[in-house]
């Protein structure tokens, strides 16, 4: 199997069935581990109503069924879960994907694999060919400075370079370290040298690039859905931390969830344990929003305002959803929803 792997140049511009629910204005209460049940107590000074767990019960053997409860070891197990759902997704046929995922032990889920390619390094180990999008044709402001990289970088080149060329076609692509302005040379490349191969975007952050499109010097919203809109995320985290303001102390109630998706398994919302662990509180076949995974986390852990109260209106907002999760009827396909 052949393997062609694209990044930027530095130059280019269970058991979970039901949570208690407690009031934020009680005097006094308090998270706390049941040690037999992946799930949270919360221990109050009155009475506590039952909320249920939007998630169905979990067999470790059916991957479509999702996880209760997530907590990977290592980097490695990371990986290899992300491995594992690219692999279900090229069984099932799908050719445009996405891997995105914080990195461990950081909660922080922003980051960026810093790569940059010198000629020597554009060859073949092990079934993986590495290049970048230089390959794509450009206009004359790019070429001038690549010209110019060209000239000031220390890019020796390697004389056997020639002998890592493999002749088969590549099996998969691979994206990654890539700015919003490359996203349109990622098109150009796909449609130019992957229009049927499989590609995957990995760890490129789509979300944080999609909110550039339509700004002053750089693509268009239409880039989403023509083409963004394609990709399927197979393995994606998102972990986001809130603070709910209340009445009584301690005035502010910090917690943490995560938007989870393992395919072929369902979306997830998570909400984080005392552990470190992230329990599943509801799922959906298809993508929530991020508005909706703040609801969902405020919902099991009691804290939403009365629907159609103002309190509600001043905390959500006029809009509680991003322009590319609002614009479904733009979209060319669905499958990054889906």
């Amino acid at each position: 199997m052949a393997i062609s792997m694209a990044f930027s140049s530095p130059y280019t511009a269970s058991s979970l069935h039901s949570l208690p629910q407690f009031s934020p204005f009680s005097p006094f209460f308090a998270l706390s581990k049941i040690r037999s049940l992946p799930r949270y107590a919360v221990s109050v000074s009155q009475s506590i109503t039952t909320i249920p767990i939007r998630c169905s019960n979990k067999t470790d053997s059916d991957p479509k069924a999702g996880v209760s409860v997530y907590k990977p070891k290592s980097y490695e197990v990371l990986v290899t879960d992300a491995a594992n759902s690219l692999a279900y997704a090229l069984d099932d046929g799908k050719t445009r994907l996405e891997i995105d995922f914080p990195p461990l032990p950081s909660n922080i889920s922003s980051y960026k694999m810093k790569v940059f390619p010198d000629k020597p390094e554009k060859r073949r180990i092990d079934g993986i060919s590495i290049g970048s999008l230089d390959d794509v044709p450009s206009g004359p402001v790019t070429t001038f400075f690549r010209s110019i990289r060209d000239t000031l970088d220390f890019d020796f080149e390697d004389d056997n370079e020639g002998r890592w060329e493999s002749k088969e076609s590549p099996s998969l692509y691979i994206f990654i370290n890539c700015s919003t302005r490359e996203l349109a040379a990622i098109e150009k490349y796909v449609e130019n040298f992957a229009p049927s191969t499989p590609t995957l975007l990995f760890n490129l952050e789509l979300d944080t690039l999609r909110a550039d499109l339509g700004l002053l010097g750089f693509p268009t919203k239409d880039l989403h859905y023509r083409f963004l809109s394609q990709f399927v995320p197979v393995f994606y985290i998102r972990i986001r931390e809130y603070s709910k303001t209340v009445a009584v102390a301690p005035y502010i109630v910090n917690y943490s969830g995560a938007l989870f998706r393992q395919y072929p398994g369902p979306w997830q919302v998570m909400l984080k344990q005392a552990d470190g662990s992230y329990a599943c509180i509801a799922e959906s076949a298809t993508r929530f929003t991020l508005g909706e995974t703040k609801e969902e986390l405020l919902r099991v852990l009691g804290l939403q305002e009365e629907e159609g109260s103002s309190l509600e209106f001043l905390r959500r907002g006029y809009k509680s959803s991003t322009w590319w999760e609002e614009d479904v009827e733009l979209e060319s396909s669905s499958a990054w929803r889906s």
